[in-house]
């Protein structure tokens, strides 16, 4: 399940007639993406008009692509993706793809208090997905409300000029985040962007070493 939302929204699949499939990806992620499909296929490099590479792999499987139509994932999805198809035992890799492809691990040292002279610093951790598509957006919101009991924050953010759509973002905040990773990267040799694990675990690490907040013990008078 990690597959099927492995790709950014920048990715392309495609499907000519009853020609082959074509997957665009970033080179990071090709290998993976071969890897769990046991793909063979080279793969082939293309330069937009504006500079930038992209990798991509071609094979035929009519069944492969037949299934992805059924289960709710097909081309040109980013603003028309509605829920998907995926059972709940599953669900973990299908949300771990979608934070590869569509969304960020992200985390850093507060230290609003310093001058305050205080005597500790807060680590952050957030985990943010994003979509242009809100009906996707409360799907997922929902499911991750099913399976951990939390919801997260579902925003909208406006365009930047009227020929664009608005981006729905849905948040976690550290308490919450903590709860989503140990969820979804559940063993060692899970099929990931192994970039964001690796922040994900650095966050775990700085929190687990955080100095705990000292208090003064108020003493009520008598």
């Amino acid at each position: 399940m990690t597959i099927i939302k492995s790709c950014p929204k920048e990715d392309y699949l495609q499907k000519i007639s009853n020609g082959p499939l074509n997957w665009r990806m970033p080179s990071i992620m090709i290998d993976t993406f071969k890897k769990c499909l046991n793909l063979k296929n080279r793969t082939g490099i293309e330069t937009k008009k504006n500079g930038d590479i992209s990798y991509r792999v071609q094979f035929s499987n009519v069944q492969f692509y037949d299934w992805l139509m059924r289960i709710g994932l097909f081309p040109a999805k980013s603003y028309t993706i509605g829920p998907i198809l995926v059972p709940d035992k599953f669900f973990p890799d299908y949300f771990r793809g979608c934070i590869d492809g569509d969304g960020c691990i992200s985390t850093y040292s507060d230290q609003y208090n310093v001058y305050k002279n205080r005597r500790y610093t807060t680590q952050r951790l957030f985990i943010r997905l994003v979509s242009a598509s809100r009906v996707h957006m409360e799907w997922a919101q929902n499911k991750i409300t099913y399976f951990l009991r939390i919801r997260g924050a579902l925003i909208e953010r406006p365009p930047g000029d009227e020929k664009r759509v608005p981006m729905w973002e849905l948040k976690f905040a550290k308490k919450d985040s903590l709860r989503l990773i140990a969820w979804m990267y559940y063993t060692d040799d899970i099929p990931c962007l192994e970039r964001k694990r690796t922040i994900a675990r650095t966050a775990i690490e700085l929190i687990n070493k955080q100095k705990r907040r000292e208090y003064t013990k108020i003493v009520n008078p008598k």
